[in-house]
């Protein structure tokens, strides 16, 4: 884990992700900004429909149509990245930023062997000739971990395992020494012990390349195992952001608080699992003031009229008016 902080790689700066429709315009990211460090591994982790997925998108250009980046900047190595015209950020896709997604068989064409499309890769991204393209397809699959790499590089996508293709999917995202990973659920088609294995690898690749990963998943557990920091979406926003460990074991955000105590933990007995009550508002429907305050327990008047900004606490940052010292006096009992 990294312990000393660097300038960041990727900077997302007040990011807002509209949907145009028939009946107005849905905001289905507002406001959302976050770091992310050579070497480091920015977990964001939240509920179906939270917005992690989008943003990773936003990140990588690959926004769905109607969808569109109305207000904010994303600047990678200082450079921005979200006004560029589709064939700079194609160019940028792949050389500097690599795409790993939840299911492989999106990422890889069922017709082409898995080496054609690492050495077509390579080839557009670095100057190699065939041979070179070749012999870097090989040294990648081994580095992936998969077994006979000079073998299994003329085979197709149908001819290996859930875990192997993803393993070939990571391959491909790393086939242009990208410095930026946005891997969206990576893990969550896989059973548990090729998951650890998928984990062990992102380690790997951050510590000795230097890579900086943003993960997205709903997944705790692979958090605390793989991530530096993160951030905890609700509604299109950061509820709360900081040191993984602080997050999980100091949650700052009643939503947070609700997450982790949703967990199972190894030992421990309960007839129940604790639950948040109630669900995510719909992106038309966003309540007034704090998104979460229908769902929190600790909801007070404050709550309901006024939205807060991430707010310090410690290391950590929350959008809860709860940590703001000029209302403590409101809400003490």
């Amino acid at each position: 884990m990294r312990t000393t902080p660097e300038a960041p790689l990727l900077e997302v700066r007040h990011l807002r992700v509209e949907f145009p429709t028939r009946r107005g315009t849905l905001r289905a990211i507002d406001d959302v900004s976050f770091s992310i460090a050579p070497g480091e591994v920015l977990g964001v982790v939240g509920e179906s429909g939270a917005g992690k997925s989008l943003t990773g998108a936003a990140i990588i250009g690959l926004l769905e149509p109607p969808g569109r980046i109305a207000a904010g900047e994303i600047l990678l190595n200082g450079e921005r990245i979200d006004r560029l015209d589709p064939a700079r950020m194609r160019r940028i896709r792949g050389k500097e930023i690599g795409a790993i997604f939840q299911d492989p068989l999106t990422s890889l064409n069922p017709l082409y062997t898995v080496g054609r499309q690492l050495t077509e890769t390579i080839r557009t991204h670095l100057d190699l000739n065939a041979a070179q393209a070749r012999e870097r397809a090989v040294e990648l699959l081994a580095s992936t971990g998969i077994p006979a790499a000079a073998a299994r590089i003329d085979h197709y996508p149908h001819q290996f395992s859930g875990g192997m293709r993803q393993r070939v999917v990571i391959a491909l995202a790393l086939a242009a020494e990208p410095r930026l990973i946005v891997a969206d659920e990576p893990t969550t088609a896989l059973d548990v012990s090729i998951q650890a294995q998928i984990i062990a690898l992102l380690k790997t690749l951050c510590r000795e390349r230097g890579t900086a990963v943003m993960l997205v998943t709903h997944d705790m557990g692979v958090i605390a195992e793989t991530a530096d920091r993160v951030a905890v979406m609700y509604a299109g926003r950061i509820a709360e952001i900081g040191p993984v460990a602080d997050v999980i074991h100091r949650p700052r955000h009643p939503y947070t608080v609700g997450l982790m105590g949703s967990i199972p933990k190894v030992g421990e007995h309960r007839t129940r699992l604790e639950q948040i009550d109630g669900a995510m508002p719909r992106l038309g429907a966003i309540p007034q003031g704090c998104a979460f305050n229908p769902r929190c327990p600790m909801a007070f008047d404050h709550c309901r009229t006024h939205r807060p900004e991430l707010i310090a606490s410690g290391a950590t940052r929350a959008a809860c008016w709860l940590l703001e010292d000029s209302l403590q006096q409101d809400i003490a009992p």
